[in-house]
């Protein structure tokens, strides 16, 4: 059964439960699966494992994470060949692994401005070099900065979880019917029909004006994109098809702070408890609620 291959901020696995439970009841009549912001993929693999759809459409306009799904889907084995050396490798010492990080993760960001002009082999070493970065960095995170460099720090794992052959050759099998598109959300329209369902993870609102959610892309995503995502949800209702979006839950940090509640008037908001807790602000540690949308439910 295939997993999600990297860590991701707002990774969906421990919502599943909650998002199992809210699915279409009749979505084994769904004939196409659209996820418009894939991620880690983790709604993606729960569902090709455990449903049907004559086609599947995942997208994102992260050119890395598309990358690394479309060089899985075709060449599998040959990341595992550079990810293996990279894991062979990596030193036992502590400073030594540390220059070692920076030395792959300066490679990775040489070759950003010649991402479109990478042979297949290059391009699977990419993959494999964003494997190793991703697993061996602080907290797991991926964050680029404007000029789409990687700039997280090495973290200071003693024994880091790379993806193991067995679980990318999953992986490979799973995409095997998959669509990928390096594409913004908008795009998903052409997609879509009466018998779709839809899941959408935007990057999540800020709960306070102080906090920070990675930027896994050169751009951000604001109120304003949460609105024009609003409008396209509302535009996919009028064509029929079954529609799920996850967010995060204002109230947590501003109980008067309606604004998704408002942005989808009309729509079941759940409030749903989330495996989190926000860190940065001592009186605020702890469980959180994340918010499930829908307009079937």
């Amino acid at each position: 059964m295939a997993r999600p291959f990297l860590k991701w901020a707002g990774g969906k696995r421990q919502m599943l439960p909650e998002i199992q439970a809210r699915l279409p009841a009749d979505i084994e009549q769904c004939t196409t699966y659209v996820e418009p912001f894939v991620g880690a993929g983790a709604v993606l693999f729960h569902l090709l494992e455990n449903y049907e759809f004559e086609n599947v459409h995942i997208a994102d306009i992260n050119p890395e994470l598309i990358l690394c799904y479309r060089t899985l889907q075709s060449s599998a084995p040959v990341v595992i060949t550079h990810l293996q050396a990279l894991v062979k490798a990596y030193p036992s010492d502590t400073e030594e692994r540390k220059d070692f990080y920076y030395a792959v993760r300066q490679e990775w960001n040489d070759s950003v401005p010649l991402l479109n002009e990478l042979s297949n082999d290059d391009q699977a070493l990419r993959v494999a070099q964003t494997l190793f970065l991703n697993k061996t960095c602080f907290n797991g995170l991926f964050r680029v900065n404007r000029k789409g460099e990687f700039n997280v720090p090495t973290g200071r794992y003693v024994n880091p979880s790379f993806p193991t052959e067995e679980a990318l050759l999953e992986v490979q099998e799973a995409l095997q019917d998959v669509t990928i598109h390096l594409a913004s959300f908008e795009k998903c329209i052409e997609w879509v029909d009466e018998k779709t369902f839809v899941y959408f993870d935007p990057p999540y609102r800020p709960l306070s004006d102080t906090s920070h959610f990675v930027s896994y892309s050169k751009g951000q995503f604001n109120d304003v994109d949460q609105k024009h995502l609003a409008e396209l949800f509302f535009a996919l209702d009028k064509v029929g098809a079954r529609l799920m979006l996850s967010n995060s839950d204002p109230t947590n940090t501003n109980p008067g702070d309606k604004f998704f509640f408002e942005l989808y008037s009309g729509f079941q908001v759940d409030r749903v408890n989330a495996n989190r807790s926000i860190n940065s602000v001592p009186e605020l540690r702890g469980p959180i609620t994340e918010l499930l949308i829908g307009n079937y439910w």
